[in-house]
């Protein structure tokens, strides 16, 4: 590139010799004649092309490559990284080639991944999109925490609430996480609410009291299908989350421990009843998840409308554009797809 340089700004002093503008030598060769007078400067005849490509004078050879590859891939170091191939080689007095020099030949060979042993990954698929449209097809449980006054001991807090209505269809405050006892909340909830097989989808996650023998058992039995979360992957239940936190979040919620089980459960008793039949839900257009629950949401948020199109009639220049949307909430998704996706009208708490 250099001498071709050369030889462009010999042609242009020739012809500028012999009478031409220089502008009009450029034009001819197609470069123009601020290019002509930069390449004049002093040591700027190098490419300063961004795209240029210059091999490293200190580049690798390929019998250096080749003896990176074969010492990696010896018995000794076959299952080794290359930040421990290098320091082990200079403990025998050899020198091949850099950390990064063993990485980046490893790289291109596509020898660097897995080098040590281990267990093949697992593939962990996200749960089962489901979709409630009626109450009692979703339900969504779990297990919380309630502190005792007795430092680092804990009372467990069993919660089951139907996503499509939110309702609380069971709890149980027990001494312990058991999935015996687990299944036994579940038997009182099918009986409670009537449950006939394969009615109902269990969601959870991937704790001990959930996977339990005992547990799917009974669910078995019962006809319950079992759902459950990726492993330490809370947004895979999020309406039992919520739950929890709109419970720990209650103004009422003792700010000290509490003294002993009988009192954890008058005090959650309290909560249930509140939340089910006084608690106006934001996701369920602000009807109690009670009412929702045995269908009576329908009608009082038709009446809801009734009353705003006709505040709308009486004053319309008040209203800039269409009454509030009173409508029914009609599905409800757990781990929807994208696409079903409806963030503001399936909001969790």
């Amino acid at each position: 590139m250099r001498a071709d340089r050369k030889t462009i700004i010999q042609l242009i002093d020739e012809a500028q010799a012999s009478g031409a503008r220089q502008s009009k030598a450029c034009a001819i060769i197609g470069i123009s004649a601020k290019t002509v007078q930069r390449w004049r400067q002093r040591d700027n005849t190098q490419d300063g092309r961004l795209d240029a490509r210059h091999e490293p004078s200190n580049r690798l050879t390929a019998l250096e490559r080749q003896r990176i590859i074969k010492v990696a891939n010896k018995p000794e170091y076959a299952e080794l990284s290359p930040n421990k191939i290098v320091p082990m080689l200079a403990d025998q007095g050899l020198y091949i080639a850099s950390e990064s020099s063993f990485y980046r030949v490893l790289k291109a060979e596509h020898q660097l991944s897995h080098r040590q042993p281990s267990k093949p990954a697992r593939a962990i698929h996200k749960p089962q999109s489901l979709t409630a449209t009626d109450p009692n097809q979703i339900y969504s449980w779990d297990i919380t925490y309630l502190p005792t006054r007795v430092r680092g001991l804990f009372l467990y807090l069993y919660l089951v609430m139907d996503i499509y209505s939110r309702k609380i269809v069971g709890w149980q405050v027990y001494e312990n996480e058991s999935s015996a006892l687990a299944a036994d909340l579940m038997i009182d909830i099918c009986r409670q609410e009537g449950i006939s097989r394969y009615q109902v989808t269990l969601h959870s996650d991937n704790g001990s009291p959930m996977k339990g023998a005992t547990m799917l058992a009974t669910l078995q039995k019962l006809g319950v299908i079992p759902s459950f979360s990726r492993p330490s992957v809370s947004n895979d239940n999020p309406y039992s989350e919520s739950l929890f936190r709109t419970l720990k979040y209650r103004p009422e919620y003792p700010e000290h421990a509490f003294a002993d089980l009988s009192t954890a459960r008058i005090w959650v008793q309290g909560f249930v009843d509140g939340y089910n039949n006084e608690h106006l839900h934001s996701a369920i257009n602000f009807v109690t998840p009670e009412q929702r629950h045995q269908g009576k949401d329908i009608g009082i948020l038709a009446k809801r409308e009734q009353v705003y199109r006709h505040a709308k009639l009486e004053n319309p220049n008040r209203w800039s554009g269409e009454i509030r949307n009173w409508g029914s909430i009609k599905k409800v998704y757990l781990n929807p797809e994208r696409q079903k996706t409806d963030i503001k009208q399936n909001k969790a708490a």
